[in-house]
């Protein structure tokens, strides 16, 4: 867009000075001025440094010292100067005008200093412009990260107040599961003691009959609480805190670890990979002389993905030397899963399960 501006502007200043040339009547008229002016415009747009351009610049103020029909087109080339470090070559320019005054009446004299005036005015004006534009530009840019901090901060808040809630349910889970193990479990466990002690006492069929059947509901009542508090426990299973408590325990040398699952694995999953996570740790304790290790779970559309790593050296490695890595080999293929094991920079096990996949 200021590309555009800046091109407009010449043409204006060009046909002013090409009009101005043509309506004088004091000199020859002749085209190798204006290709002159042309072609000196063309280089200094060409170069994109100081040097050039000012030798350029004092090349067309010395011509036009001989030839004075030049300096109807000094507008055009002080305004494609762009001298920033060489300002002083400006002031050759009184030269030639000089010489200029010299050869024609004040009138037209006085039109070309105008003419020149308006150039540098025009020259201002386009910088101004340019400067505004790179300032809108870098306003915006700043304004669209700031969007897209703002966006991120919300996605986290948004996934954190998720976490808080689902934290929440499993709490509240584990607190029922207490609560019938405590209250109703220690009832149903006292109401199949006392109906086994009246079953020794009562000799009388009938009674004993009543009592076996009730003694046997009793019990099928605390095996399916007992069921029902195993199972809620374990769907309360957090992964995530599961898997830091376990790296608080270990003491060996520097963890990092990141978290990126959204969607919880099923319950046998979790003890899985909270397996892995134990064996791979102990047998860096024993056969690794690491200083740091990374525990990266991440999911995918399909599949979870668990990488561990560590810097240590690796010597004689094989899969039959190690009972604890066979086992963890065995569980990954139970869930139909992948293992790869990579030893070339010390130790790292990448694993992917898929979400839905038969287990053994």
């Amino acid at each position: 867009m200021f590309i555009n501006s800046n091109l407009t502007d010449k043409l204006i200043i060009f046909l002013g000075c090409l009009i101005i040339y043509l309506c004088q009547a004091d000199l020859d008229i002749n085209v190798v001025p204006v290709l002159i002016g042309i072609t000196f415009s063309g280089f200094l747009n060409y170069f994109d440094t100081d040097r050039p351009r000012a030798l350029l610049t004092v090349g067309y103020f010395a011509l036009a010292c001989f030839m004075p029909e030049l300096a109807f087109f000094l507008p055009l080339i002080i305004y494609d100067m762009q001298l920033f470090k060489y300002l002083y070559v400006n002031f050759f320019a009184l030269i030639p005008l000089l010489c200029f005054f010299m050869r024609v009446s004040l009138q037209l004299f006085l039109v070309v200093t105008i003419l020149l005036f308006l150039c540098i005015l025009l020259r201002y004006r386009w910088e101004k412009y340019i400067k505004m534009y790179f300032k809108y530009h870098e306003l915006s840019d700043t304004a669209r990260e700031m969007s897209m901090k703002l966006e991120k901060q919300n996605r986290e808040l948004i996934e954190s107040q998720d976490n808080e809630r689902t934290l929440a349910a499993l709490n509240e889970r584990n607190r029922i599961a207490r609560e019938i193990h405590d209250n109703v479990g220690h009832l149903l466990s006292s109401a199949i003691l006392q109906a086994g002690a009246l079953l020794t006492i009562n000799q009388d069929e009938k009674v004993r009959d009543g009592l076996e059947v009730l003694n046997n509901t009793l019990s099928q009542a605390m095996n399916s609480i007992r069921a029902s508090i195993h199972n809620l426990y374990d769907e309360s299973i957090d992964l995530n805190a599961e898997i830091e408590k376990i790296i608080d325990q270990f003491t060996f040398c520097e963890v990092s670890y990141d978290y990126h699952i959204n969607t919880p694995p099923e319950k046998k999953l979790k003890y899985t990979f909270i397996f892995i996570v134990k064996e791979a740790l102990a047998n860096i304790m024993k056969h690794s002389n690491a200083t740091h290790v990374s525990i990266t779970f991440r999911e995918h559309p399909a599949f979870y993905q668990l990488i561990i790593s560590d810097n240590g050296k690796v010597k004689g490695y094989s899969i039959d030397n190690g009972l604890g890595l066979r086992n963890i080999i065995e569980r990954v293929h139970s869930f139909s899963g992948n293992i790869n094991i990579i030893t070339e920079k010390g130790f790292e096990i990448f694993i992917s399960i898929p979400k839905e996949g038969p287990q053994t």
